[in-house]
């Protein structure tokens, strides 16, 4: 199936690209194509020119002029819209009855669009003598289909106020346990001090629970792009095992840590790879049994990034060339819990999913839907594999290789 993406969006179009390598039963191919090639004027004075796909996902916008309504042709598209150029989009668009997904889209609603988009050119041919009969049922699904995003922005707009006002009283309630640990109102008990510690340990950990709820919200909503300095990995891991020592402690889990160093071309945000560390050791630690265990690896890595998707295990390694240097490194925590069901290896990093039983590794996908969304930010992977000694969660930052000095001062004298 040839699809083609009407943006000129890198993010949107790596996005489709991890949904549709993740289902490797279909021959997906998919391609980005401007707005203005896709006419025989950049001035849009023209009907589009048919490219050949059999699928056109457009990023919408109010200056692009849209395809022409035709028999069977509403299948065949798929628009996202702002919100605030519905009115606009709607007046553009005439009769052409197109699904309409409201930017930004998550990646769960893209694979569903997707996903129905590959089934309906399956069973086109069998199906076109229903076309007029359904053609009003069509219109009436993308009318409600569109006033149910609506309302979910909305409850999504809620919810990430509600949760920043929710954030300031736990800081303050951490703050007031650390300000009583100091002792600066008298000596405490070590009873006391113990509790107080479990208290603050409590309200960090509802804190980055907020965190993450407040980040699936709005990080949407907000292009952002990662601060990437040079950073120490081991750094991040010791910050991460600090915060969740405690935890590991009441369930007496050994944990043992083997991380090579990074180089100076490993470049990260700090705090957001801290994020990433905690939100899996926490995980870990939640489904490891007593006296269990759980080991920490990190490595230099090679990653075939052409032929890996986002949220499924990347191409091991396969060096037939000396010279063929790592460009990656690698994390893999490895901890001594029960098996994840194969068949939720992947749904366990969407958001606000779950799956039943006591073995649920989702976590009402806050902690690891936060973590995908970390990792994708600075252009990595990351993933969930089942190994003889226990589910292993692994993620993989790109290493920036630095042009030589002499090669940058090159390229500028050319340009």
């Amino acid at each position: 199936m040839e699809v083609k993406l009407v943006s000129e969006d890198r993010e949107l179009y790596r996005l489709c690209q991890d949904i549709l390598a993740e289902d490797p039963s279909r021959d997906w191919r998919i391609s980005t194509i401007l707005p203005q090639d896709l006419y025989e004027t950049a001035v849009y004075e023209s009907a589009p020119v048919e490219n050949g796909a059999d699928f056109y996902l457009w990023d919408y916008d109010p200056r692009m002029r849209l395809p022409a309504a035709r028999p069977g042709n509403a299948g065949r598209h798929l628009f996202l819209v702002n919100r605030r150029d519905l009115p606009v989009f709607q007046e553009h668009a005439g009769s052409l009855e197109a699904p309409i997904l409201l930017k930004p889209a998550t990646r769960a609603t893209l694979t569903a669009f997707l996903g129905l988009a590959s089934e309906l050119e399956d069973r086109m041919p069998a199906v076109q003598h229903l076309r007029a009969d359904r053609d009003e049922i069509l219109q009436c699904l993308i009318q409600t289909n569109l006033r149910l995003q609506e309302y979910d922005q909305d409850r999504t707009t809620f919810l990430a106020r509600a949760v920043h006002d929710f954030r300031a009283p736990l800081t303050a309630v951490s703050g007031y346990c650390g300000l009583l640990l100091a002792e600066p109102l008298g000596p405490l008990a070590e009873s006391q001090r113990e509790i107080l510690r479990r208290m603050q340990h409590s309200a960090r950990r509802l804190s980055r629970m907020a965190a993450a709820m407040f980040e699936l919200s709005v990080g949407r909503h907000v292009k952002r792009r990662c601060d990437l300095q040079p950073g120490d990995l081991r750094e991040c891991l010791e910050q991460a095992l600090h915060e969740i020592t405690p935890f590991a402690d009441d369930k007496r889990i050994a944990i043992g840590c083997d991380l090579a160093p990074g180089g100076e071309n490993l470049h990260f945000e700090t705090g957001q790879i801290e994020q990433v560390l905690i939100n899996i050791l926490d995980n870990a630690c939640k489904f490891t049994p007593k006296a269990g265990s759980i080991e920490i690896r990190g490595y230099p890595f090679f990653w075939e990034r052409r032929k890996s998707a986002a949220s499924v295990p990347p191409t091991a390694e396969h060096r037939r060339r000396v010279s063929r240097e790592p460009n990656a490194y690698r994390v893999d925590i490895l901890d001594s819990g029960a098996a994840i069901p194969v068949e939720h290896l992947q749904s366990i990093f969407e958001e606000y999913t779950s799956y039943a039983g006591g073995r649920d590794r989702s976590g009402g996908g806050l902690g690891l839907a936060i973590t995908r969304m970390i990792v994708t930010q600075h252009e990595g992977c990351v993933w969930a594999e089942n190994t003889e000694s226990g589910p292993m969660f692994s993620f993989v930052l790109p290493i920036h290789h630095r042009e030589p000095a002499h090669a940058v001062e090159r390229i500028q004298k050319t340009a």
